[in-house]
């Protein structure tokens, strides 16, 4: 009898324990609130945003000016995964007005056509030259429709061309940072942006 309530104190000592550390666990690291995941993943964004735009003016220095004096500017964060014909890519990103510096976080989808295997990150710097330009890629979406290739140009190109920006729209210049740097050539695939309606409350 008296080594079945020692056992009994054990047990209920240790499942004492349990509950006062799962209690001071959950105080430490309380369940974050709706809109505190929303603050998270809008941070996250700013971060990847501030931190792609100095890789790119770091490949091309010209890039800062006509980022700057452009009516607005988009970055994105690209994955894709690619398994013989079959591929997709997701991604998030964030536009922003240099007139009142308004942000609007967005989200990207893309198909991947022809044959191959792997994952590949890149990130995606649009320039807007015109207000028109910009609240059409922020209030209509984006589509790139099929597979298409653009290189940079250069010569009597103004603003984000002529800092070796691919024009890939009338007002609208891309640069595409990939792990080795400013790509050269840019291939535009079946890809589509439209707002991140979670983050845009």
């Amino acid at each position: 009898m008296e080594l079945a309530k020692y056992f009994m104190i054990i047990i209920l000592a240790f499942i004492f324990s349990i509950s006062s550390a799962s209690a001071i666990y959950a105080q430490a690291n309380p369940t974050p609130t709706p809109d505190q995941k929303v603050e998270k993943k809008q941070k996250e964004i700013r971060k990847m945003a501030g931190d792609t735009l100095k890789r790119l003016y770091k490949a091309q220095p010209l890039a800062k000016a006509a980022v700057e004096q452009a009516a607005g500017y988009a970055v994105f964060s690209n994955t894709g995964v690619k398994i013989l014909v079959s591929g997709s890519g997701k991604g998030h990103g964030v536009a922003v007005s240099n007139k009142n510096k308004k942000e609007t976080f967005m989200q990207m989808f893309e198909l991947q056509a022809g044959l191959g295997f792997g994952v590949k990150k890149f990130k995606l710097v649009f320039i807007f030259d015109t207000e028109e330009a910009l609240n059409s890629f922020v209030d209509s979406g984006w589509q790139f429709g099929g597979q298409s290739d653009a290189a940079a140009k250069t010569g009597e190109d103004k603003g984000a061309s002529a800092a070796g920006a691919v024009t890939v729209s009338k007002g609208v210049s891309l640069y595409q940072l990939t792990d080795k740097g400013l790509a050269i050539e840019i291939t535009v695939k079946g890809s589509k942006y439209y707002k991140y309606d979670d983050l845009n409350k």
